[in-house]
């Protein structure tokens, strides 16, 4: 290897795209200060290489999407959460999977497409890299779990996206040319098992929470998500014994007020960032740059004026009034998680005008319904100008917003499901419990029925809804009670992109249906 070999990723015809690595990758001119020699000696560049790894959680504009705006579009707007909002002609491929009438040749699809394969392709070139180098064996299995987690979590979202897809878990070499390797399609199985391969060799060598840098994957991490993983299988026994060691560490416990957890900052050393609920979420707040930013999350989901005010942003994926009436009498979540635009209000013998509208937590008033495109909003992505970090360069687009991943919530809710579905109702209602408590709700019995409806109101509008119906057996039935236009037997998957197919030769096979 040469001295200043630089570190692109090689990336078969079919998968895309993108030499991809931003400016903290070692994407490094001869006069850098990383080279792929020093990554291989030194940890400490082993270590800036995975956090170029880490950079592709921030893929979240149109052209490529991991876990960002499109992704969460993707997820909420084919599930009974959201609408896909805005003005009517707005953003129609969103109406398309609002209402399932989207083809393959749909944008979000190969733009979620795209964007994992990048970050994946990423990973791989880092684990190349890793299992090469001659520095400690503990930190280096440290530095490949981390990296390993990534991919783990990628490819649980391709595979629930798409069923199978190519297996790319290796840097091709170059002489290879068109590998059918990586231009068809492996079997679902397949792919959870690297999945699994993958989230256990994280769990094996990762350290627990507080233990490395802030934003970094954890062991917690790890086995939640293997946890949530086996959820997906059914393994119910697995579930319990991941979730149990997650609930055990002591690490973890309940932000007290739901309203806090999505907030940048803490109150009363209560939520903000990296509360105590987190056990996985997409860093914008420690180092604020260009690359940092997951572009579109906060303001493309942020309240749209028809004109006359500061609009906040386009307001896409927009709360249900199905989500809004799926909350219990006095639950706080509702409030927490749904922005309610007033109606317009007629101020009679001198009534204050100033206080027509809807006032948010950090004090912005948001004029009567009349003034904005739709009746709701999701709360949970709103990032305050007033109060938190100001856009990066000015840039509304990219307003430092953490994305929640995974938190010791969902934990409870799935150790609940395993032992309900296991027998143990009574443990499966204890835990329920303490979900419920946090909001002001009394406890009902640990059923599944109840979890499930739990889940919904718990984790409304984080990226799960419709996944979580496909799993449960329920997606058509539910949906298409909410007139969407789902199909049994084809719709538990969206397409494989067009566009994919076309790069592979037609090789990559359709899913049925489509």
């Amino acid at each position: 290897m040469t001295t200043h070999k630089y570190l692109t990723t090689i990336i078969a015809a079919l998968l895309i795209v993108f030499s991809g690595c931003s400016k903290d990758f070692l994407e490094i001119d001869p006069q850098g200060q990383l080279t792929e020699e020093q990554a291989l000696k030194d940890p400490n560049a082993a270590n800036q290489m995975v956090g170029g790894v880490y950079n592709t959680l921030y893929f979240g504009g149109f052209g490529q999407t991991t876990v960002g705006f499109l992704f969460e579009c993707l997820n909420d707007m084919a599930s009974d959460d959201t609408d896909k909002g805005s003005s009517p002609s707005d953003f129609s491929d969103g109406g398309e999977i609002d209402n399932f009438s989207f083809t393959p040749n749909n944008s979000v699809f190969d733009n979620v497409w795209r964007g994992h394969y990048s970050a994946i392709s990423r990973a791989n070139r880092a684990i190349d890299i890793l299992n090469q180098s001659t520095f400690e064996e503990n930190i280096k299995n440290k530095l490949l779990g981390e990296v390993r987690f990534l991919r783990g979590m990628y490819y649980f979202n391709l595979v629930r996206c798409f069923g199978g897809v190519p297996k790319l878990i290796r840097v091709p070499d170059p002489s290879e040319g068109n590998n059918d390797e990586f231009q068809t399609r492996a079997s679902k199985d397949e792919i959870y098992q690297v999945i699994i391969d993958d989230l256990q060799f994280a769990v094996d060598n990762l350290p627990l929470k507080g233990e490395t840098e802030v934003g970094r994957a954890t062991k917690g991490a790890a086995q939640s998500y293997l946890a949530k993983v086996y959820m997906y299988q059914k393994n119910w026994q697995k579930v319990l014994e991941l979730t149990s060691a997650v609930i055990n560490s002591g690490k973890y416990d309940l932000v007290k007020d739901y309203s806090l957890i999505f907030r940048e900052n803490a109150v009363n050393n209560d939520g903000g960032n990296n509360n105590i609920e987190s056990i996985f979420e997409v860093q914008t707040g420690i180092n604020i740059s260009e690359d940092a930013v997951s572009p579109l999350y906060s303001n493309g989901q942020g309240p749209r004026s028809k004109g006359g005010w500061d609009d906040l942003g386009f307001g896409l994926n927009t709360p249900s009034a199905d989500l809004a009436s799926a909350y219990e009498p006095d639950d706080k979540r509702r409030a927490a998680s749904i922005i309610f635009i007033n109606p317009t209000v007629v101020h009679k013998d001198g009534g204050d005008p100033s206080n027509i509208g809807t006032v948010l937590w950090d004090g912005f008033r948001i004029p009567t319904q009349d003034s904005v495109e739709n009746e709701r909003y999701n709360y949970k992505a709103y990032h305050s100008f007033l109060k938190e970090s100001a856009p990066v360069s000015n840039n509304k687009d990219k307003k430092p917003k953490n994305i929640r991943l995974m938190r010791y919530a969902e934990v409870l809710l799935m150790y609940a499901e395993a032992q309900a579905n296991l027998g143990n109702t009574g443990e499966a209602e204890a835990k329920l419990t303490l979900v419920r408590n946090r909001v002001g709700l009394e406890t009902v019995p640990g059923s599944v029925e109840n979890i499930w409806k739990e889940r919904r109101v718990e984790l409304a509008m984080e990226q799960d809804r419709f996944f979580d119906l496909v799993r449960q057996g329920r997606a058509g039935t539910i949906l298409r009670a909410r007139g969407k236009g789902f199909v049994d037997g084809r719709n538990e998957v969206f397409p494989i992109p067009q566009a994919q197919r076309d790069l592979s030769g037609n090789r990559l096979e359709q899913n049925d249906g489509y």
